[in-house]
């Protein structure tokens, strides 16, 4: 079993994850979360570069190679964590908020993961404080892009979003990820938006997005053996 690093979503600390850590230990994977804090996220606000998530995401990762002996892990981003960790992957440097240079060392890193596995990620926006970030992934690495790396994208299947009381949230979330709010998705992220052309794409039902929600969400032990089983 590869070691493996999860990435929290956006604004979420690493306690959140703390019962799904437990778990894929239990299954064998030697787990960490990057230890974000919430006011960790803050310098990112509002479409800004995501420098500060990726200095801590490299560190684990690189410290999680040495500690364990071994040449890749199993990559793991909830939500934002997903298309952040899609940066991570790349070879392009990125650059387009000018707070680093080309030889910062923060990405290139598909050779060091063998999965990626992204839970309720929206990997398209038409928000625009988060478009200047997505156009660079979606762009530069359209779909599942590299070929080492087995990609599974994760979507929940439990809120159908509609202009009404209880799924207005849900409305307005899928509107501003897809263009369209009456469709389906985990609450927050509707399923066409946390899936990726040439990726192991899984839709699992009753799911919502965050740690934080009542019921099961995608790391809940009743539901995460169904993605747990293409980690490698």
């Amino acid at each position: 079993m590869l070691p493996t690093v999860i990435l929290p979503g956006y604004l979420e600390s690493a306690i959140a994850y703390l019962t799904l850590e437990k778990f894929l230990q239990q299954q064998g994977f030697p787990t960490v979360t990057v230890p974000l804090r919430r006011r960790d996220w803050l310098p990112t606000v509002g479409g800004r570069s995501m420098i500060p998530i990726l200095r801590q995401l490299d560190r684990v990762v690189k410290e999680m190679l040495a500690k364990y002996g071994t040449s890749q892990i199993n990559l793991i981003g909830h939500s934002a964590g997903g298309w952040i960790s899609r940066i991570y992957l790349g070879e392009k440097p990125y650059v387009i908020h000018g707070d680093v240079m080309e030889d910062a060392n923060l990405w290139f890193a598909h050779p060091y993961i063998a999965s990626l596995t992204t839970l309720g990620t929206p990997h398209t926006s038409l928000e625009r404080w988060t478009r200047k970030n997505l156009d660079f992934v979606n762009h530069g690495y359209p779909g599942a892009f590299y070929a080492n790396v087995r990609y599974v994208c994760v979507a929940g299947k439990s809120v159908f979003g509609q202009r009404r009381r209880g799924s207005w949230l849900a409305y307005s979330s899928y509107k501003l990820t897809c263009g369209v709010g009456n469709t389906w998705g985990d609450g927050i992220t509707p399923i066409n938006a946390a899936h990726l052309e040439g990726a192991n794409n899984l839709i699992i039902e009753g799911v919502k997005h965050s740690p934080r929600s009542p019921g099961i969400w995608y790391g809940s032990p009743v539901v995460a053996p169904e993605w747990v089983q293409y980690l490698l």
